[in-house]
């Protein structure tokens, strides 16, 4: 599949980044090297900044061709009506010529136009100064450490796969049944707490001004590229062939679509957003304790939250979306660290990211259950997501974040909050529930 096919003819969105580029190439390529990329693979910027020199020179050529040709044409037109035969066959001829030149520079044009497109698709988001250097998550940066306490279970602590079995909370070998490995079926007061979590977490975010979304689940090509899904996680996307559909990976794909193509008014920043949906990831297949039970899975409840605001803004809105989270996990009662992630560890559209992890006392590590992102420019360069700035058009700043992704929130609260009694529920989620204890 080519996945800037349909760009090919949209300069705007080359233009807009090609001028980055440009302006900032020593930015950019030490970006490369934060994310760790090698000496030889810098020469990207380097080749893509060479084919749009050659895109332009030929698109100079062929509007001089065409105009040549068009002004010929007329010329062959007035001499046959004056009887001027021979000198019109001669201007035929050039005519003719041009006609294969032209074809000759449109190939070129499309060819440098794909290659160009293929080219910046492959270029990740700059990083944000403040990105540490690191080739994995191990060398992402504390940014909030946990200061409280952290549950202290007893010699035997139950992991959240054995409590499951014993309160009959979710069920993995019927969901392998059912569909496969990794697709969990919640039950009785399982399934319920699952849906009092799903709840709690949008009215929270309601109640901070997003606006509540039910997207589709499903997304077109457009869409998934327009947020950098594609190419680079294509391989971790559900595909349905015969209607060349994706299932969503979260819900910022098809809720940051909202506003794709769209100039939007200054004064409605920041527009808010959140959604539940259900997500679906193939994710890289892998053994052990670190993916048993909800650490790892292909269908999970998340809560997306997702903001467009003005470039002047969107750090401040940055930090004000990470109050939130910690307000969230504070009134789940779970301990919770912040990290700033690595060069190595950074995702390929964002410019700087904030993973927030859990404690699984059970478990006894750190488990990430949410991050949240400022994109920049990068993701509405691709939507065309635009603003007035006066006369002037500005691309808007995207940013999104999890609040919160279900699965590995009930993997801690199952496991922190057990007791020989059963399940205590924090005091935030017994509206919800409308019980105290799972047992």
């Amino acid at each position: 599949m080519c996945y800037y096919k349909n760009y090919l003819e949209n300069t705007l969105k080359f233009m807009l980044q090609i001028s980055f580029l440009k302006e900032n190439k020593d930015r950019v390529i030490q970006g490369l090297k934060t994310r760790n990329f090698k000496d030889e693979d810098l020469q990207i910027v380097d080749q893509v900044l060479e084919l749009d020199d050659l895109r332009k020179t030929t698109q100079t050529s062929l509007d001089k061709a065409l105009q040549e040709r068009n002004a010929l044409s007329k010329e062959v037109g007035k001499l046959f009506q004056q009887g001027k035969r021979e000198e019109a066959e001669g201007i035929k001829n050039r005519v003719g010529e041009l006609k294969g030149t032209i074809s000759d520079l449109e190939n070129t044009l499309k060819e440098t136009k794909e290659k160009l497109a293929e080219g910046l698709y492959t270029i990740p988001n700059t990083p944000h100064p403040s990105v540490p250097k690191g080739n994995t998550d191990e060398d992402n940066e504390v940014y909030q450490a946990w200061e409280g306490d952290i549950p202290d279970l007893g010699p035997d602590p139950q992991p959240h796969w054995e409590l499951a079995k014993k309160y009959d909370v979710f069920d993995l070998e019927l969901g392998t049944k059912i569909t496969g490995a990794g697709f969990p079926l919640y039950r009785g007061k399982g399934a319920r707490l699952e849906r009092a979590l799903i709840n709690f977490f949008l009215d929270e975010a309601t109640d901070a001004g997003y606006e509540e979304i039910i997207p589709p689940l499903m997304v077109n090509a457009d869409s998934a590229r327009a947020t950098g899904q594609l190419p680079d996680k294509e391989g971790q996307m559900y595909y349905v062939e015969k209607d060349d559909f994706y299932l969503i990976p979260t819900a910022e794909v098809p809720v940051t679509n909202i506003y794709r193509d769209v100039i939007v008014d200054e004064k409605d920043f920041p527009m808010k957003f959140t959604a539940y949906t259900p997500c679906f990831r193939r994710e890289a297949g892998s053994y052990g304790a670190h993916v048993r039970g909800l650490n790892r899975v292909h269908q999970f409840d998340k809560v997306e939250i997702v903001q467009f605001q003005h470039p002047d803004k969107s750090y401040d809105t940055l930090h004000e979306m990470l109050a939130h989270v910690s307000g969230v996990l504070d009134k789940l009662e779970l301990p919770y660290r912040i990290l700033r992630l690595c060069g190595g560890d950074l995702g390929f559209t964002s410019a700087l990211t904030f993973d927030f992890e859990v404690f699984s006392a059970a478990q006894e590590r750190w488990l990430e259950v949410s991050s949240v992102s400022n994109f920049e420019t990068y993701q509405s360069n691709r939507l065309k997501i635009r603003y007035k700035d006066g006369k002037s058009t500005r691309l808007a700043h995207t940013l999104n974040g999890s609040a919160l992704a279900l699965a590995r929130i009930m993997a801690a609260l199952l496991e922190n909050n057990q007791t020989p009694e059963g399940i205590v529920i924090p005091e935030a989620l017994r509206p919800y529930t409308r019980f105290d204890i799972l047992d």
